[in-house]
């Protein structure tokens, strides 16, 4: 592999905007990188397809929450290394839920961040843990006082030899790649 680039950089415009709209998560599927259930990758490594359709648990989202991505190097060891971590924020607490995160937080699942794109109103979205799954630990909130927040505070962190990796919109919930489960 060569670690050569082969592009520059311009300033882009100043209308893109943060905030995730939702988070997707995916029973830990092996090989979604190389392997059976293996993406399939178009221009710019953007993956346009799956081997088999994945299941994508959606969680809308509303408020503080956010997805980070920080790279470490190390010369002297000769790695190079990707820490994804999301913070999220889920309002209410109820026994639905808090059976779901507590399967969530004994398995390692691959999940999917949606994001506001520049124009504020169309959605990106980025797979966090391909290889190796995320570990997500949901903590649940009770507030002090009458208007504080009550719910479930999760943090998830995958561990990645490379970035997160675009996924195009259109094969989100299109039944041949993903299919989209929706709770009540």
């Amino acid at each position: 592999m060569s670690c050569d680039i082969t592009l520059g950089r311009k300033e882009p415009c100043k209308k893109d905007v943060g905030g995730l709209v939702a988070v997707y998560f995916i029973n830990y599927t092996a090989g979604l990188l190389t392997g059976s259930g293996a993406a399939t990758f178009g221009t710019d490594d953007l993956i346009t397809g799956f081997a088999s359709a994945l299941t994508l648990h959606k969680y809308e989202l509303r408020g503080t929450n956010s997805f980070d991505e920080t790279n470490e190097n190390s010369r002297e060891n000769g790695t190079s290394i990707f820490t994804q971590t999301g913070t999220i924020q889920l309002k209410k607490q109820d026994a639905v839920t808090r059976k779901e995160l507590k399967l969530l937080s004994y398995g390692r699942p691959q999940i999917v961040v949606e994001s506001y794109s520049e124009d504020g109103k169309t959605t990106k979205f980025q797979l966090a843990g391909i290889e190796n799954g995320c570990e997500v630990a949901a903590s649940s909130v009770s507030g002090a006082a009458m208007a504080d927040f009550t719910g479930y505070n999760l943090v998830f962190t995958g561990t990645e030899r490379e970035s997160a990796y675009f996924v195009d919109p259109a094969i989100i919930g299109d039944t041949t790649n993903t299919v989209v489960v929706v709770g009540a």
